[in-house]
């Protein structure tokens, strides 16, 4: 991550493609990116929220607007499951492990570690995006 870095502008590989694989063509396209940067330039300091990932960006803004969810995972307050802060952003964001909603037995929908599955979906599509398995399936 290149966020605490503000002489460094980060590039990233597509989200929504990189479950299906690393393709030449897009490689080739950041390459050409990345170039274009050194030698044209580009403004620094470069602020640290736009050179994180989509993922990352969406995170910071899930934290800043959901407490309970950034107490959760970054507190380690007594008798949280360690799995709700031992775990990678992507999990969170595409809502698998702990993150995943069951339906249980009673009929009701929960998750091993809750947050606001609402706000996390409409920040999905504020940063485009596409819930992981929707996008390995297209």
């Amino acid at each position: 991550m290149a966020s605490g870095a503000p002489y460094l502008k980060a590039l990233y590989y597509p989200i929504n493609d990189r479950p299906k694989g690393i393709k030449r063509q897009q490689l080739v396209k950041l390459i050409r990116e990345a170039a274009n940067l050194i030698m044209n330039g580009f403004s620094m300091p470069v602020n640290p929220i736009d050179n994180l990932a989509p993922d990352g960006q969406l995170f910071v803004e899930l934290c800043e607007k959901d407490k309970a969810l950034c107490e959760l995972i970054t507190g380690r307050a007594p008798g949280t499951s360690f799995d709700c802060y031992h775990f990678w952003v992507e999990e969170l964001i595409h809502e698998r492990g702990p993150w995943r909603e069951v339906v249980g037995s009673d009929g009701k929908r929960k998750s091993h570690c809750p947050f606001n599955r609402t706000l996390m979906r409409e920040l999905r599509d504020k940063y485009g995006i596409i819930h992981y398995e929707k996008s390995v399936s297209q």
